[in-house]
């Protein structure tokens, strides 16, 4: 797979605090080094905010994915149920690994993928954990804060 794509941003959700609903937002400003203003993980208000991590500023999720879930195991997994704040179209994540990416005018470095949670599965009542694996989407630091907007190109650096 060529490592040379544009794909775009199709939506951003944030959680005020761990198991909050994600909100949907139309622009959202990223600030270097801390997260999504606004968001759990940049207030330390997550689920995961006790194991502070670099690469959790920001998670990203294929579109491709929730569509192959409905598709291949019957299950309605909608953006805003994914816990993930960037929703995208034609980006391969994984092979963003320790890539710098481009997203709008804000630049992301991919740090690990993301791993399915029982958490999520729990927290849906549907059964996503297996389907989800290698697919979970993938754990971002902001190098370059800004603001983005769905619509937004996604480029690799």
């Amino acid at each position: 797979m060529s490592h040379d794509f544009t794909g775009v941003l199709l939506a951003i959700h944030v959680a005020a605090e761990a198991s909050a609903p994600m909100v949907e937002l139309d622009a959202a400003h990223l600030i270097e080094g801390v997260g999504i203003e606004g968001d759990r993980y940049a207030t330390a208000r997550g689920t995961y905010s006790h194991k502070p991590h670099a690469d959790r500023q920001v998670t990203l999720i294929e579109m491709e994915t929730l569509d192959a879930l409905a598709r291949d195991h019957g299950i309605d997994l909608p953006p805003r149920e994914t816990r993930r704040n960037l929703t995208t179209a034609g980006v391969p994540l994984n092979h963003l690994v320790g890539r710098q990416f481009r997203v709008g005018d804000v630049v992301l470095v991919g740090g690990r993928l993301n791993v399915p949670c029982q958490y999520l599965e729990d927290l849906l009542g549907k059964p996503v954990f297996k389907p989800l694996i290698h697919r979970s989407g993938l754990n971002c630091r902001i190098v370059t804060g800004g603001t983005i907007r769905p619509g937004d190109a996604i480029r690799p650096l």
